[in-house]
């Protein structure tokens, strides 16, 4: 009896951006931005002081909405749904914030625990267990009865993260993890990037504007410059872009941009919203 053979079904991107338009006010922050996210993968979000990555950033999270476009998240479109279905969707994603965003109030478990306080009804027993396991992952284990006063910064980046890992999300989010560390700290927290992807299989999405650490980590780069995509690509195809504005960045070369005076007095105001 002949076998029949079936063709394995299509797996769908986890993150799929289509032609996303974003307004603070009147400016336009993002030009119908579009891009996809394999299950899997470290994608990197690079760009300048500017560029439009927090807003995409923001715009990915659900925590506002766009002008227009398309933005699917774990196959659901996030510019129709409730605030209960974003609420719902939040129990799939980890969020790693810029300066760890740690309740200076609260011990470093009971930070990390948050996320399990919210949403769901564990015991305090199975809680604990959970918390430090993730901070076993994260080379923090027995710090979770100091206070977040009492850690090094890089330390504090690690919490965020254990934290953000707490539920085993699916997407994993990074805003800016090795700011403000120095270079060794900085290389430390990378290296703990690849680790959770390569042991709980988590995508991982990163917004950076350090060269360094997204050419560590990345498997693509997608590169923002003024609300516009310039390039999506392995770090070998970024770094041998022929684009100028590539180069430039790449280099930290300034390049001088045209400003609208009265734009710019718009902003000055506070009529013409922010930047980024």
């Amino acid at each position: 009896m002949q076998a029949t053979l079936r063709a394995a079904a299509p797996v769908e991107p986890l993150i799929e951006v289509r032609d996303l338009v974003a307004h603070y006010g009147e400016r336009e922050i993002l030009h119908r931005v579009s891009l996809v996210v394999e299950r899997g993968e470290i994608r990197v979000i690079m760009g300048g002081s500017g560029s439009g990555k927090s807003t995409l950033l923001r715009r990915l999270l659900g925590l506002e909405r766009p002008s227009s476009g398309s933005i699917r998240v774990l196959g659901q479109e996030l510019t129709r749904m409730s605030e209960l279905e974003l609420y719902e969707l939040s129990r799939r994603i980890g969020v790693a914030f810029q300066g760890g965003a740690l309740f200076s109030s609260m011990t470093v478990g009971e930070n990390v625990m948050l996320p399990l306080r919210e949403h769901t009804r564990l015991d305090r027993g199975t809680m604990e267990i959970m918390m430090r396991l993730k901070l076993e992952v994260v080379s923090l284990a027995g710090f979770e009865h100091l206070l977040p006063s009492e850690l090094s910064g890089g330390m504090v980046k690690r919490a965020a993260f254990a934290r953000a890992i707490i539920m085993d999300p699916a997407i994993l989010f990074c805003d800016e993890p090795s700011a403000g560390l120095d270079p060794v700290v900085s290389s430390a927290l990378d290296e703990l990037i690849l680790r959770l992807r390569d042991a709980l299989g988590t995508t991982i999405v990163v917004v950076t504007h350090e060269l360094e650490s997204a050419f560590r980590i990345a498997d693509r780069i997608t590169v923002l410059d003024r609300g516009e995509i310039l390039v999506v690509g392995s770090v070998a195809e970024v770094r041998e872009s022929p684009n100028p504005r590539i180069q430039n960045l790449l280099q930290r070369r300034f390049e001088e941009e045209e400003v609208d005076p009265e734009a710019y007095l718009a902003q000055l105001t506070g009529e013409g919203g922010a930047l980024e």
